[in-house]
């Protein structure tokens, strides 16, 4: 066997969170010898307030993470790309949130390559929060998105498909953020026909 590389996404907020000088060689270890190419990194998502309810770390470390690889790409005159992994409709996500992620990801020049829909799955703090509306720690309302703005958010997130336009039109409409719909290089979508 002459390489093996990572094909499932990693944790790149517990890379950055070791402190010793073993997260930076293990950093440089994995962009040097163990990626293909591209490399899958689950921020879910970057909006301060949806990454407090998912109790992620804040976008910085994200941006810190990204920094770091790129550079060490570079130094080893190897063309490798992150690619994220974005979740919509999580407890705690509004629209603002969603379209705040599509401006994140345009801006950045990101593809999202995974994307998901939340989904409550057993034994979650997200899934307790889907069902009951409340933050079990704060014992605080927390806003959960269903039907409709479910549909909005997915489609937000995946501004690119001309199929969801017509959603994602809805949702800039509703966030009162028309700004983005036009043919200017900022926008997310064209206006509709």
């Amino acid at each position: 066997m002459k390489r093996v590389f990572v094909s499932s996404g990693i944790r790149h907020d517990l890379i950055l969170a070791d402190k010793s000088a073993a997260g930076d060689e293990y950093l440089q270890t994995l962009t040097r010898h163990h990626v293909s190419g591209h490399l899958k990194v689950a921020p879910e998502h970057v909006s301060a307030s949806v990454l407090a309810a998912m109790k992620k770390p804040p976008r910085n470390v994200l941006e810190e993470f990204l920094r770091r690889f790129k550079a060490i790409s570079r130094e080893e005159g190897k063309e490798q790309y992150p690619v994220p992994y974005f979740i919509s409709g999580h407890p705690g996500c509004e629209i603002a949130d969603m379209i705040e992620l599509a401006e994140y990801i345009r801006d950045h020049r990101l593809y999202s390559e995974q994307v998901q829909d939340f989904t409550p799955t057993p034994m979650t703090v997200s899934t307790c929060i889907y069902y009951t509306g409340i933050d079990p720690f704060t014992e605080k309302a927390v806003h959960v998105p269903r039907g409709r703005e479910k549909e909005i958010q997915r489609a937000i997130l995946q501004y690119r498909d001309e199929r969801n336009w017509p959603h994602v039109r809805e949702g800039l409409r509703l966030a009162g953020r028309e700004d983005l719909i036009g043919d200017g290089p900022e926008c997310l979508v064209p206006r509709g026909r």
